[in-house]
């Protein structure tokens, strides 16, 4: 039988790499190969595997695992099942272990090449027999061996770039966070008469809280910061005494 493959270097432009001066830098993630799927599969379509994930910048290791595959992406793991041959007349095998799998992970996909009317539609009636609920969980028809790998590393590889994004958007939005408590911080101690940007940074590294410092007393001041004995005295009755605060004052 004549086995042929596509170039596994052809798909490398699907995914970004970090480069400096044209030299790939750290992996795009690892992948997790099942040491009994690999032995069932042909030496030259193993052979376009390993070639593809390292085209990608991705390790490969062949492992006793569960899954056919796991990809971790950017701190990420995504589980796969990969169904190269659809038996027509033995299907229970498959979607029985599809039932198990997706109890263990929460990132689950099955793919399974149907490259003939005859399979896709043996796939259409045992889908629906075995009671699967769509999307959980999510399988992926290809025509072929090539395509339905790519799409295994695109999946992979999607789901951890779409989880650095979120964390990248988190870590903004705590950075703004950040930065608006301070500006509202050092515009409620700089209320305080006297006391200028440089006291109120001084308070908030030694300090603390606005809370923290209407419960320091005059002496804890003096003894924590550069502040004037003048200005740790208005520091300490401002925010504690209403009859302070809320008198007129004339600058």
């Amino acid at each position: 039988m004549d086995i042929s493959f596509r170039d596994s270097t052809a798909f490398s432009d699907l995914f970004w790499r970090t480069t400096i001066n044209g030299t790939i830098v750290g992996t795009a993630g690892v992948c997790l190969m099942r040491n009994a799927w690999k032995e069932d599969q042909h030496p030259l379509f193993f052979n376009f595997i390993s070639n593809f994930l390292s085209a990608n910048s991705f390790r490969l290791n062949v492992v006793p695992i569960a899954p056919d595959f796991i990809f971790n992406c950017g701190g990420l793991s995504v589980a796969f099942i990969f169904v190269t041959n659809w038996a027509c007349n033995n299907m229970a095998p498959i979607f029985n272990r599809v039932k198990k799998l997706k109890m263990q992970f929460a990132r689950f996909y099955v793919v399974i090449t149907l490259p003939a009317k005859e399979q896709i539609d043996s796939f259409i009636h045992s889908y629906f027999k075995f009671g699967m609920v769509i999307g959980k969980p999510t399988f992926v028809p290809v025509q072929d061996l090539e395509m339905g790998f790519e799409k295994i590393v695109k999946i992979a590889y999607s789901s951890g770039v779409y989880k650095q994004e979120k964390i990248g958007e988190k870590l903004k939005a705590e950075r703004k966070q950040l930065v608006q408590g301070m500006n509202f911080y050092l515009k409620v101690v700089t209320s305080i008469p006297g006391i200028d940007n440089h006291d109120a940074n001084a308070l908030s590294q030694a300090i603390g809280s606005v809370q923290a410092i209407a419960k320091a007393s005059k002496e804890q001041i003096l003894e924590n910061t550069d502040l004037s004995t003048d200005k740790a005295e208005i520091v300490s009755r401002f925010l504690r005494d209403p009859k302070f605060y809320l008198c007129p004052k004339i600058n």
